[in-house]
């Protein structure tokens, strides 16, 4: 290892905006199998696929009825 190092050239991480966060969130077990299940029909990661429709949620600002009984 050097004593010191040069960072006067260095470049922002141009990925930086679109770092992930992890974070604990409680899903129910039937909803966490459907998501498994699909992302194994396309090939990819379910967390992924569980990223992908919750940004594909909030770029088109779905917004979910509920209704309590």
């Amino acid at each position: 290892m050097r004593d010191h190092y040069d960072f006067s050239k260095s470049v922002k991480n141009p990925y930086a905006k679109k770092l992930k966060k992890q974070v604990t969130i409680r899903i129910d077990e039937d909803t966490i199998e459907y998501f498994k299940e699909l992302a194994e029909d396309k090939g990819m990661p379910y967390q992924s696929l569980i990223n992908l429709y919750l940004r594909d949620c909030a770029q088109s600002h779905k917004d979910l009825k509920i209704k309590w009984q």
